[in-house]
């Protein structure tokens, strides 16, 4: 074997890399076989490779340890320890590092079994050193662009952990808007209000292949039962009264994208079996027409409730659901992940800071241990809520624990009598409220109440005479 390496040496010329290419890649050749190490030590410092050798598993263990190669050539036959077991240690060690295995023609089958243990790849001795360079530089590829990936993915998931919280079963909801974003199934997210169930379709979107194409949110809610029809499968002009021009659904205006149906469980068994049809044919018919649109679009729906029950009640068609719910991606309540709480308070505070130009830094520690103990029944639209209007009153840089304890209060008293202002009159009706509550609970001392509210006593004086309370 030895004069068969010296002929295949001098017979395969490969030459040198050009200059300004550098490779400084090291490879680790385990073998104890003297000879063939020299050889292939060779061929690989002309291809511009830095070479480490060992004579056994033990000190190959020992240099892999220390310097971390980029990839390993490992012989299955050696002194002290083998090959496979050798490739096992080497593996806790760094399981991302190639090692392709060097192997006699008569022990293919212990090669095979490396393969299953996590070696890249194997060749027969003695080598061909064209194919054996080519492996070792595709090894070295894969293993950089794995890294890369996994940078990636590591920068990504922290991303969506700063849309969606870090509390394990948010993680659990974005590890599940990873593994779906990238495909087109149909999906429904399901949650309570407030949850965030279109934040997670905007997400998803944005991660597809469709992300350069329209995003279209439709309120099924919000839309008359009679409207509904309309407005997502358009219709021509003259298809019913009122109709003076072409208008194209919302289902057209997705083309290429996502639609994203919220309250689906509000569509009429009509509209359900519309529905269906467009799934099954990914065809529109307008109202008044008879002329079919092709629209290639990606459902996904949403709902408050669960839509498994809805389909055991007849409320929702079992066939739709089967279409639409090809992945559901359920979110839970803000009180089942506590956790997030302090991140998003901190979050939210911080945008309406920016939004109302304050510098507010900091909530107290008291503070935030009434946002934990309430219950959030409105959910993450409910905890913006109130520390948009805690940034609105606040009058220093630090939210205190009596503004969070006026508002959730607040919160909770208007909750069954809460009906709609613009928001600028809104939020003067609060402030009325809670500056009544604060001279309340002080009898009457504005310096008192001034202090309670976290606002100067001449801010206070200003905003009594505003609203003219006595």
């Amino acid at each position: 074997m030895r004069q068969r390496l010296r002929w295949l040496r001098k017979k395969i010329y490969i030459g040198p890399k050009e200059e300004g290419c550098e490779q400084l890649d090291k490879i680790l050749i385990a073998d104890d076989d003297g000879d063939l190490r020299a050889i292939v030590r060779d061929v690989l410092k002309e291809e511009g490779f830095s070479v480490l050798e060992a004579k056994d598993g033990p000190s190959a263990i020992r240099l892999f340890k220390s310097n971390l190669p980029d990839a390993v050539l490992l012989d299955m036959k050696m002194p002290h320890m083998d090959g496979l077991s050798t490739l096992r240690e080497l593996k806790k060690v760094d399981g991302t590092a190639p090692v392709i295995i060097l192997t006699a023609h008569g022990d293919i089958p212990t090669a095979v079994e490396a393969i299953k243990s996590g070696a890249y790849d194997f060749t027969v001795k003695p080598p061909d050193f064209e194919k054996l360079i080519i492996t070792l530089r595709r090894a070295i590829e894969r293993r950089a662009l794995e890294a890369e990936l996994e940078k990636a993915n590591t920068v990504l998931e922290s991303s969506l952990g700063n849309h969606f919280g870090n509390s394990p079963s948010m993680k659990t909801v974005i590890k599940q808007i990873r593994q779906v974003s990238q495909t087109d199934f149909s999906i429904v997210i399901q949650g309570e209000t407030g949850t965030g169930k279109s934040v997670v379709a905007g997400a998803i979107h944005n991660l597809s292949k469709r992300a350069g194409n329209p995003f279209v949110s439709v309120d099924i809610g919000l839309i008359p039962d009679l409207l509904v029809e309309s407005e997502l499968f358009g219709y021509k002009k003259g298809a019913f009264t009122g109709a003076e021009r072409d208008k194209a659904g919302y289902l057209e205006a997705a083309q290429g994208g996502t639609i994203f149906l919220d309250e689906m469980e509000n569509m009429s068994s009509l509209i359900q079996g519309k529905l269906l049809s467009f799934i099954e044919k990914k065809k529109v018919y307008s109202l008044g027409s008879t002329a079919p649109v092709n629209i290639d679009l990606r459902i996904i729906g949403a709902t408050n409730k669960n839509i498994r029950d809805c389909v055991m009640r007849k409320e929702f068609r079992q066939d739709l659901f089967y279409r639409l719910g090809e992945f559901i991606i359920t979110l839970p309540p803000l009180r089942e992940r506590s956790e997030d709480i302090p991140f998003f308070a901190r979050k939210f505070l911080f945008e309406a800071s920016g939004e109302l130009n304050k510098q507010i830094r900091e909530i107290t520690d008291e503070a935030l241990g009434l946002l934990l103990k309430h219950h959030w029944p409105g959910n993450l639209r409910e905890l913006k809520n109130v520390m948009r209007r805690a940034a609105l009153f606040a009058d220093c840089d630090v939210i205190g624990k009596e503004c969070i304890e006026i508002l959730i209060r607040g919160q909770n008293e208007d909750r069954s009598s809460f009906s709609p202002f613009p928001l600028k009159d809104a939020m003067k009706r609060l402030e009325k409220k809670v500056i009544r509550e604060a001279m309340e609970r002080t009898s009457g001392n504005k310096s008192k109440a001034a202090e309670l509210l976290d606002i100067s006593y001449k801010n206070l004086l200003d905003k009594i005479k505003e609203y003219e309370i006595k």
